[in-house]
């Protein structure tokens, strides 16, 4: 029985999944190169694990708090579609290439709340890529809420962008904006 808990325990833990998580992409990887089912994979695999109505807020700053439920919905689904989007390109090109994962195991103290988990890229003939997994525990689970590629914060910058748009079109314009260019993704 305590043996059946530790494993439990262990399934549970932020680097177990992300390293199971991992592990089930890329088999998936080996078998498959379409994007349509990379796209698929990214939605069924990955993307559950993340928590894109924080990861919004983070990622568009003070402008959250103006903006009404309607257009944080909105803008917590473009940005959503952005980043599948985003991630089935980065699958695509792990995909071509001869990658491996390493995930560095990570210390969870007893009623610790948010850790990072550390993993690297690896690539013959090329430089490792550290690409860290910023974690929120959300009830029984743990969330990913930002990804720091090579010490640069997806959310940090996507911020400075949306920032940007917020300037020039209010809440509304960055709504348009990431639709734009969702569609011009989707379109080729």
């Amino acid at each position: 029985m305590l043996a059946a808990c530790a494993v439990l325990a262990a399934e549970a833990a932020p680097d177990a999944l992300v390293k199971r998580t991992v592990d089930e992409v890329m088999t998936v990887l080996k078998e498959n190169k379409d994007r349509r089912k990379l796209v698929e994979l990214a939605e069924q695999k990955v993307l559950p694990h993340f928590d894109f109505t924080e990861m919004t807020r983070l990622a568009v700053g003070r402008a959250w708090r103006d903006a009404n439920d309607g257009q944080k919905k909105a803008l917590e689904n473009a940005f959503r579609t952005l980043l599948v989007n985003t991630y089935a390109t980065a699958l695509m090109q792990a995909a071509k290439a001869d990658q491996s994962v390493e995930v560095r195991p990570t210390r969870v103290a007893a009623g610790q709340n948010e850790v990072v988990v550390r993993t690297v890229v690896k690539e013959p003939g090329r430089p490792p890529i550290p690409i860290d997994y910023s974690m929120r525990r959300s009830g029984s689970e743990w969330k990913v809420y930002d990804v720091v590629v090579e010490n640069l914060s997806l959310v940090t910058n996507y911020r400075n962008t949306f920032s940007s748009e917020v300037a020039k079109g209010g809440i509304d314009g960055l709504i348009k904006s990431l639709e734009d260019k969702n569609r011009k993704i989707a379109a080729g």
